[in-house]
């Protein structure tokens, strides 16, 4: 039976659609997709995210240790409340999963792991943790919940329903958080729109949830999320990047840190490697939806399409791709949907970005 968030009884109070996502029972949408997408873009959406998983990461050899586990180097993280986003690699360069970590203390960093790896990643980061530092605390936070208040919007709904943080909020820097209270609040989001990310007690998520609701943030569920992200070039795990692949091949090079006498999980396998495939972007010329694991043709070989939709903002369909190293923006390839080839663009993603198309349709 999927597991259920501590927001489940107000997504069917509010007539959701529910799915069955990574083992969590999550609502799809509220009614209408598309104006949920349009809501986030133009105004404030809200998002239960309560399925991924904080992890904390306690103890004196915290920082080094995560310098092993992580592509990116935590070294950057020399602020308080500072954020990186990092993939997590097997020896091979694989993409084990992709997460966000949290400098909180010196001896206090949280990860955010997705919904459908986060057993399987706990169980890798304990390995690792006991070959390299066996004293090192780690904490599944199964008592917190999270929530995603997302769109240009975002920072005044916010404020209305927690009266007394307009100066944490405007000072809060994206890629940074703050600790208020029990409460985490973090600009961070995955929708290519200004927002944040608030983890924070599971028993007080219902009433901040209806404080946001009434102060104007719009309910939206996982489709809006997958439709949002894929027009922000935005990678989903186990479709755009898997244990197959490397950082290299999925478009996500510039979060490997390459720091001189640091030795990460991967980086020999990355540095050995041939990068013959790279993640593209598209835009079809002609009607049709392109979908995952569908052929692209290109004039240097064959791709696949790795995330596919119809963009509500372009009003066409897009896709990322992953496709030979010297396919280009500009190129002209074709995308096999339903036994037909339709005509496509290769294109610099993102497609949209903080509310601007930023690809001619």
């Amino acid at each position: 039976m999927p597991r259920q968030t501590p927001l489940h009884p107000r997504h069917l109070e509010l007539k959701a659609r529910m799915v069955d996502f990574a083992g969590w029972e999550m609502p799809l949408h509220y009614g209408s997709q598309i104006e949920e997408h349009h809501a986030v873009r133009r105004d404030c959406g809200l998002f239960d995210v309560s399925h991924m998983r904080p992890l904390d990461v306690r103890g004196e050899d915290a920082r080094p240790f995560l310098q092993r586990l992580l592509a990116n180097d935590v070294a950057k993280l020399d602020t308080t409340g500072r954020a990186l986003y990092s993939c997590m690699l097997h020896e091979g360069g694989g993409v084990i999963d992709d997460l966000i970590v949290y400098f909180i203390t010196d001896t206090w960093f949280r990860l955010v792991l997705n919904a459908g790896c986060a057993d399987k990643d706990i169980a890798w980061i304990e390995t690792q943790r006991d070959a390299f530092a066996p004293g090192l605390g780690l904490t599944p936070r199964f008592d917190l919940a999270m929530l995603a208040v997302q769109g240009p919007k975002a920072e005044s709904r916010l404020n209305q329903a927690m009266p007394g943080v307009e100066g944490l909020t405007r000072n809060l820097r994206p890629f940074h958080s703050a600790r208020v209270g029990e409460m985490l609040l973090a600009r961070t989001g995955y929708t290519g729109e200004d927002g944040f990310e608030v983890m924070l007690p599971a028993k007080a998520a219902p009433f901040f949830w209806q404080a946001l609701v009434e102060a104007g943030a719009r309910p939206c569920g996982l489709g809006a999320r997958d439709t949002l992200r894929l027009e922000a070039g935005m990678n989903l795990y186990g479709q755009d990047m898997d244990e197959r692949t490397t950082p290299f091949e999925s478009g996500l090079g510039w979060t490997v840190a390459f720091s001189e006498g640091r030795d990460f999980i991967g980086r020999e396998a990355l540095l050995r490697l041939p990068r013959e495939r790279r993640l593209i972007g598209l835009v079809l010329s002609e009607r049709g939806v392109p979908r995952a694991h569908q052929l692209v043709h290109t004039a240097l070989g064959p791709g696949e399409v790795t995330s596919g939709g119809h963009s509500p903002s372009l009003e066409t369909g897009i896709a990322l791709a992953r496709v030979p190293a010297g396919v280009a923006p500009g190129d002209a390839v074709e995308v096999e949907i339903r036994d037909k080839r339709l005509k496509a663009r290769v294109v610099q993603y993102p497609f949209v970005r903080d509310g601007k198309i930023r690809v001619q349709p």
